[in-house]
């Protein structure tokens, strides 16, 4: 299948459908690792899952993407403990728990109805007991 553009420099259309499908894979990757970015000042926006999508992404896109985000300082560790161990380290965890307890303090400050803090609690504590009951990975030696 050729669809062109109507340029003859434009290679995208006239590219193979796997080239456009690693683009695909490519583009899906770039969003989930942004979501996953935005979700780590964002409570009720978890940043690991995003991240292990864009991992997959980048698995089937970019090679370079692949690696980079493995061997990122922070990202890594993350991925690297779930893919290996479905574990979440313990400082993590931390983190999770105290954004966790405070984002309905701040609901409250900011004085939303009981409703919407009634249902933030909700979804707060399916997660807080998600990440709780996630085991942590095996010590470095």
């Amino acid at each position: 299948m050729d669809i062109t553009c109507g340029r003859r420099d434009c290679c995208i259309f006239r590219a193979p459908l796997i080239s456009r499908f690693r683009l695909l894979w490519l583009v899906a990757g770039l969003g989930f690792l942004a979501i996953g970015a935005v979700g780590i000042v964002l409570p009720l926006l978890p940043t690991t899952p995003f991240l292990l999508l864009a991992a997959y992404c980048f698995a089937r896109s970019s090679p370079q993407l692949h690696k980079w985000l493995h061997n990122h300082p922070t990202f890594g560790p993350l991925i690297n403990n779930w893919n290996q161990y479905g574990s979440i380290d313990r400082r993590s965890k931390h983190i999770a728990i105290i954004i966790i307890l405070l984002t309905p303090i701040a609901t409250v400050v900011i004085g939303v109805p009981w409703w919407s803090l009634a249902s933030q609690l909700l979804i707060l504590g399916v997660a807080a007991t998600f990440v709780l009951t996630r085991p942590d990975p095996p010590r470095k030696l």
